[in-house]
């Protein structure tokens, strides 16, 4: 049986509440996440301190829920885009590499947001809807290692790491995902991210663009350096010269 439709009175609370979080975010972009307040949002909208606490009882439950949107709508495009890629691991980190990048530069301000220096007093809560959906997040990069790691392996299975060497939570959740995944895969998809998110991060913050033309160029080689270090240079010339050549990499460059 099909869910009832929702009631104009539950229509009207759920534009409300978006509405809320879509002024919530303009201040962040304008003013940091140090300006968002509720009292604030609540004279732009016409609306009394008192009734705008009906939708949100605290600012910290405000910046939660606008979290939980920002990581769903990143992990949604990772995996769409991991799910469209040509099958093989070479498309699948290329396919994630720049929805990674074109995501992050289509919502500059909720990059900055999850991202970028917290609220002051605010801290995600380690459970609910924003940490699950930064979980989501996570595991769309997990699965594209997991992937890539039967040739990965070869360079990285012993580079020495053990779950110990992680948060004891952070490692139960990875390995309730992923039951048969290596300590060390987990190192190598920490430094995916890190060489990913970097350069993505110069690019939003401004930092990019004084020293180089076109950060794309710059984004496409580092894309391209990573599919060496995780051993799949034979991959792309045996499976994924077009797909390299699609996202611009050079046929010659993915087939040496």
């Amino acid at each position: 049986m099909a869910d009832p439709k929702p009631s104009r009175r539950e229509r009207l609370r759920a534009e409300a509440a978006q509405e809320i979080k879509t002024i919530a975010l303009r201040h962040v972009a304008e003013k940091g996440k140090a300006a968002v307040s509720l009292r604030a949002i609540a004279r732009e909208m016409g609306m009394t301190a008192g009734a705008i606490y009906s939708y949100y009882d605290t600012r910290d439950d405000l910046i939660t829920a606008l979290v939980a949107d920002v990581y769903n709508s990143l992990a949604q495009a990772l995996e769409d885009a991991v799910a469209a890629a040509p099958p093989g691991p070479v498309a699948k980190v290329v396919a994630y590499g720049h929805a990674y990048r074109d995501w992050a530069v289509a919502n500059p301000h909720e990059f900055r947001l999850v991202y970028g220096d917290p609220a002051p007093g605010y801290q995600v809560p380690e459970q609910g809807p924003a940490a699950d959906a930064e979980h989501r997040a996570c595991t769309a990069l997990t699965g594209v290692v997991v992937e890539a790691w039967p040739w990965a392996q070869r360079l990285h299975a012993e580079s020495g790491y053990a779950w110990e060497d992680y948060d004891p939570d952070f490692a139960a959740t990875v390995r309730a995902a992923f039951p048969d995944l290596q300590p060390a895969a987990v190192a190598v998809a920490l430094r995916l991210w890190g060489r990913l998110h970097g350069l993505v991060s110069l690019e939003i913050y401004g930092h990019l663009r004084p020293q180089v033309q076109d950060p794309d160029e710059l984004y496409r080689a580092e894309l391209l350096d990573l599919t060496h270090w995780l051993g799949l240079a034979p991959v792309a010339a045996a499976k994924s010269v077009p797909v390299a050549a699609a996202k611009g990499v050079p046929v010659t460059a993915a087939t040496e």
